[in-house]
């Protein structure tokens, strides 16, 4: 299996994103000494995807089925390809504040912590439907990690399309995102120009 070794806050200011985005708290205090060079258009748009990658974790072929998926379904292809990336399992974790970041969500997620509907899903790609209860399972629930956990993610916001309850690490998907309820700063007009080439 692939895996991204990049130092987080490298890639970030490569990127031009806040780690805050990946649950990071820690900023840079580098600054790029690269002559700002405007992109171009290609430039952009490849910037854009490689975002979006990076902020879900997601490697290059996955995320082109991803967009292959989104281009078929009905609706505005931008839209479904982010609320296809958005309602990923270890995204959804991450998001109701069961794991510090994007990838202790993944490592909780293949470590079997986690339930979906009271069954174990240990893959992070996992898509969850609405309605999907996602829970740690009981006996994680007393490890020092969560309680560790807990301490860091509790006053994070979740979003308005899932219900947590943080002291039994319990959360329902009530629906999936909207366009305006996913608050990740990927221009996504620009990926699909990048793919519809």
């Amino acid at each position: 299996m692939a895996v991204d070794k990049t130092p987080v806050l490298k890639r970030c200011r490569s990127l031009d994103l806040d780690p805050t985005f990946l649950g990071y708290d820690k900023k840079s205090k580098r600054t790029l000494n690269r002559r700002s060079r405007k992109l171009s258009e290609y430039g952009t748009q490849l910037r854009e995807k490689q975002k979006a990658k990076f902020i879900y974790g997601v490697l290059e072929k996955p995320f082109r089925n991803y967009y292959k998926k989104a281009d078929q379904m009905k609706g505005m292809t931008g839209e479904n390809l982010m609320t296809m990336l958005e309602s990923r399992l270890d995204n959804v974790v991450f998001r109701m504040g069961f794991a510090r970041t994007r990838r202790e969500a993944r490592q909780v997620v293949d470590h079997k912590h986690i339930l979906v509907n009271g069954k174990c899903i240990n893959l992070p790609s996992y898509a969850v439907k609405a309605g999907d209860v996602v829970e740690v399972k009981e006996n994680s629930k007393s490890m020092q990690r969560f309680k560790d956990i807990a301490e860091v993610t509790n006053g994070r916001l979740t979003p308005e399309w899932v219900t947590v309850d943080k002291e039994n690490f319990k959360g329902t998907v009530n629906a999936l995102p909207k366009k305006d309820q996913i608050d990740v700063p990927v221009d996504v007009m620009a990926i699909v120009e990048l793919y519809s080439k």
